[in-house]
């Protein structure tokens, strides 16, 4: 890996934990706002606390050493949560700037999960 490769991977995977380990952090505490924008989505308050959790299960599995195969996973959840967000947001007609949070941290999962070092890679899919 090189060391170009390295700095981008660390950057987009501390900045994505770091935004994953806030929104879960917002979920779980079921901040106005959140409980707000479930309900707007059409979403019941309970899914905040299973994001919530999962989302903070996530960044510590992307984080900790070894484990490739749960990295995989988490990455998984964190796209598929991410993209849910996006198509909810799009579905009941938001804004633009709905959109940001949800799609900023997509691409931050792509970007990090792209370029993760081989020794976090579970050697079933190569790019």
């Amino acid at each position: 890996m090189t060391k170009r490769n390295k700095i981008i991977y660390w950057i987009a995977t501390l900045w994505l934990a770091l935004g994953m380990l806030s929104t879960g952090i917002v979920q779980l505490l079921k901040m106005k706002e959140e409980v707000g924008m479930m309900a707007k989505l059409g979403y019941p308050v309970y899914m905040l606390t299973i994001l919530g959790v999962w989302k903070i299960l996530g960044v510590i599995a992307i984080l900790v050493p070894k484990f490739a195969l749960v990295k995989e996973w988490a990455y998984a959840g964190f796209f598929f949560a991410m993209s849910g967000a996006v198509f909810s947001h799009f579905a009941i007609g938001d804004a633009a700037k709905d959109f940001f949070g949800p799609v900023l941290l997509l691409v931050l999962t792509f970007v990090s999960w792209y370029f993760r070092p081989a020794d976090r890679k579970t050697g079933l899919v190569n790019l």
